[in-house]
């Protein structure tokens, strides 16, 4: 009898209405389904299949993910251990992390640092660490995920302001008075490549006696003469009021992320950071990576050859119509899901990677192709891109 019940559990349901994990999630349509797409990169390239693209969609600003250097770092440590075997309050809090978050904050102007596994355990774990329910969040409507999740799973009373809009945030500021207050925005917005202005966001923290938390993964080595990013353009690193997050996994060519403030929050957070608290620690190859990264960084030369590469593709690519943007982040909006992807589909065929970014990623009509700029692109291959751009557009 007992085999009989287990087999009549294992038998599809006769019930068309019984959900199970089969039907659980409704289909989406063609034109928005998401697909693993198995690839393989080669420096400024991309193996996709048996095709070779030209890679215009890589977070990789400054091609440091495949630099000699950065790789014999990771190598090095590699030849100790692959993981860490631990969390960081447990047993895996290499000597090395707290190296590099001491030279990370002399870097970018802070009092102490703190790393973490991934840009999205770091925005989840702060948020909740530094809100409950009586804490009141005011947030662009344009940041990105990591941001809005860690608001919502924060508890706390939620107030969203139109895209870049100071003015809107300033009347929610003065209708929603409270004893802890935060802003929170993105500082290089990831769709748009538009910027906060951190400065303005900065003013209106002291002002109305909020805390201000920065997320600039996209600006962090990409944005600014020495690539230190936004708050450093503005002069504001290291303001009490101010709290930034920072990744490897970008300009860095690494993994991981980090936060930045003053010695007495990231103290505060080693106690309450749960996403840090109770995850493994980073490999010490991918902090060597960082660290290695790092260094290049600091000595300038391929932060201005990235600027050197977008100069030159904004001249060339005036006339194309692009979003304005200052960043790496170079979108053209297409409009409908079905023509991005056909364009997209079309710059493959020509040998150019540009994935087609559409809902919910962004708005409803706002399809876009989203294009990176890198310090790897040649000249040569940022003029047939453009080129072929012309042709199709």
């Amino acid at each position: 009898m007992m085999v009989d019940w287990v087999d009549s559990l294992l038998m599809p349901s006769s019930m068309p209405d019984m959900p199970d994990s089969r039907n659980w999630f409704a289909p989406p349509p063609a034109h928005r389904l998401r697909r693993f797409v198995a690839s393989r990169r080669d420096g400024p390239f991309i193996h996709l299949g048996d095709r070779k693209l030209i890679n215009f969609a890589s977070n990789d600003y400054l091609g440091l993910s495949f630099h000699p250097a950065v790789c014999m770092g990771a190598q090095g440590a590699l030849a100790e251990s692959v993981g860490s075997g631990a969390s960081r309050l447990v047993s895996g809090d290499d000597p090395m992390l707290h190296r590099l978050e001491l030279k990370l904050a002399a870097w970018k102007g802070y009092q102490a640092c703190l790393i973490i596994g991934s840009g999205m355990l770091a925005n989840l774990g702060l948020l909740q660490a530094l809100a409950d329910r009586f804490t009141h969040t005011f947030s662009d409507k344009l940041n990105h995920a990591s941001l809005v999740d860690g608001v919502r799973l924060s508890g706390s009373q939620s107030h969203r302001f139109a895209h870049l809009d100071s003015e809107q945030l300033e009347q929610q500021l003065l209708k929603h008075p409270a004893r802890n207050r935060i802003i929170v925005s993105d500082g290089v917005f990831s769709m748009d490549g538009d910027c906060a202005d951190v400065t303005q966001l900065l003013q209106l923290a002291e002002a109305h006696d909020t805390l201000l938390l920065i997320d600039d993964a996209h600006g962090t080595g990409a944005v600014g003469k020495s690539g230190k990013g936004l708050s450093d353009i503005a002069g504001i690193a290291g303001h009490a009021r101010l709290i930034e997050v920072g990744t490897f996994g970008k300009a860095f060519g690494s993994y991981g992320a980090f936060i930045l403030g003053t010695t007495e929050l990231i103290e505060g957070l080693k106690q309450r950071q749960r996403t840090m608290i109770y995850s493994t620690a980073l490999p010490v190859a991918l902090i060597a990576a960082a660290e290695t990264a790092l260094a290049i960084i600091q000595k300038g030369e391929v932060v201005n050859l990235l600027h050197h590469r977008l100069e030159y593709f904004k001249q060339a690519a005036a006339e194309l119509d692009f979003m304005p943007s200052n960043t790496p982040i170079q979108p053209l909006i297409i409009g409908s899901d079905e023509k991005a992807m056909k364009i997209a589909s079309t710059l493959a065929d020509n040998g150019f990677f540009v994935p087609a970014i559409r809902p919910p990623t962004v708005p409803k009509g706002t399809a876009r192709l989203r294009f990176t700029i890198t310090a790897a692109h040649t000249e040569e291959q940022l003029h047939a891109l453009i080129q072929c751009l012309r042709t199709i557009l």
